[in-house]
């Protein structure tokens, strides 16, 4: 009786946990190096001013996020071969080349981040740790099969837990900061705009499209008996139900972990008149002699457990999206030799991240030019995503539902929006 009892009560933890994938793994991989960057940056400059920037993207993520995982597992393929059935060719490699550049420029303040952190932490030379860290990455993606490697991605997102750890470490005045969540000040300037552009910029991303989508088909692929939905529509009910599940949880988990890093920073940075800061690892520093030695670990700690799942997120998604565009076998399942293009993209794309940590480039800018390309591609991606998603070609009996639909429309326009604004401050 105690056998079965204990058998019956771990079951729904074991369900849970396997119902969380692709979106978790999403989610905890936007809270990468560069957005904690970004988020510090938020806070430390406009103290509480820009909380209320996490409220307005977390339903944008949600539903665009829940529409790319639809399209990958209704289709079974990842997003660029879906779209190079609609969209021209040399319209689907131009921004696979731009989703490529921008996430190169990820990898590299990632990869920078990472070792100047472990510097900090341990002491030693960034560059040295930088390597050591690519090397790993690189290594676990090529080496360790999918159903492997996805546990590992799962547990990475733990790290994320340090930055609320870390805002519970500082006194803050909750009153006063979910008042300015709730109703902000107006700010009018072109610094808060364009950090505004900055934080959804970082928060709705293109390469979190790719990766969730084709992740999708690779959970498919690797679970036996399942197929793409618009083969086996009796498949659908559970998929959709685990899918809604997994993303809204994957979401809301990244940015409450964006609102913790902002609320840190502006209680601790801003307060003191620390309001430029250029990298996350600057950020954790400049935690030290404010807020002590375990906030400073713990900031530091959390982002080299970031860059870890960020890194295989950003080389992956790249690899997905060259591999869907050309036609190429594409899967994390699949050894070296039976994908050798698909992992060279992921080699490649680390190994030019690794050689930009070696040049003299200014991060702030490095992030800036990553934000920009990423920006200006995400609108006709999340566009013909929308129409795929709604195209009945596509999608089959599957096409999203109208409230769906209405908030991923709403979520690109929005989109389109800053980035016409970020063109009108910087153009």
């Amino acid at each position: 009786m105690a056998e079965t009892t204990r058998t019956r009560s771990k079951k729904p933890r074991n369900m849970l946990l396997r119902l969380l994938g692709p979106g978790l793994v999403t989610g905890a991989a936007d809270d990468d190096p560069s957005g904690i960057a970004t988020y510090s940056q938020a806070g430390a400059q406009f103290g509480y001013g820009l909380l209320w920037t996490v409220f307005l993207t977390t339903p944008f993520m949600i539903a665009i996020q829940l529409v790319s995982a639809q399209i990958g597992r209704v289709t079974g393929k990842g997003l660029a071969a879906n779209v190079m059935e609609l969209a021209p060719r040399w319209l689907v490699l131009a921004l696979v080349f731009l989703l490529v550049v921008a996430n190169t420029f990820n990898i590299a303040a990632d990869i920078a981040a990472m070792g100047e952190s472990l510097s900090l932490v341990i002491g030693g030379l960034n560059h040295e740790h930088a390597l050591i860290f690519a090397a790993a990455s690189t290594l676990l993606q090529v080496f360790v099969p999918y159903r492997r490697y996805a546990p590992v991605l799962k547990f990475l997102t733990l790290t994320l837990f340090a930055y609320v750890a870390t805002a519970l470490t500082v006194k803050i005045p909750w009153s006063t900061a979910l008042l300015a969540a709730i109703w902000p000040k107006a700010t009018v300037n072109a610094d808060y705009f364009l950090m505004v552009v900055a934080v959804l910029g970082t928060t709705i991303s293109p390469y979190l499209f790719f990766w969730q989508a084709s992740q999708e088909v690779e959970d498919q692929q690797a679970a036996p008996k399942a197929l793409p939905l618009k083969d086996a529509p009796y498949q659908a009910r559970k998929n959709f139900r685990r899918i809604k599940l997994d993303t809204i949880i994957g979401m809301a988990f990244s940015n409450i972990v964006a609102f913790f890093i902002v609320l840190t920073t502006a209680m601790t940075l801003h307060a003191n008149g620390l309001t430029d800061i250029q990298t996350s690892a600057q950020a954790a520093s400049a935690l030290r002699p404010i807020a002590g030695e375990f906030a400073f670990f713990l900031f530091g700690a959390g982002i080299i457990g970031t860059g870890m799942l960020a890194i295989p997120v950003l080389a992956g998604s790249a690899a997905y999206a060259i591999a869907g565009a050309f036609q190429w076998k594409d899967s994390l399942e699949l050894k070296f030799s039976g994908a050798k293009q698909f992992y060279g993209i992921i080699i490649l794309s680390t190994l030019i991240g690794i050689a930009f940590c070696f040049m003299p480039l200014d991060p702030i800018k490095t992030l800036y030019w990553s934000a920009v390309i990423n920006g200006v591609i995400s609108v006709p991606i999340m566009t013909v995503m929308m129409l795929m998603a709604t195209n009945p070609k596509v999608m089959g009996s599957f096409v999203i539902s109208k409230r769906l639909s209405a908030l991923g429309w709403l979520c690109t326009l929005v989109m389109a929006v800053v980035v016409a604004i970020m063109f009108y401050f910087y153009f």
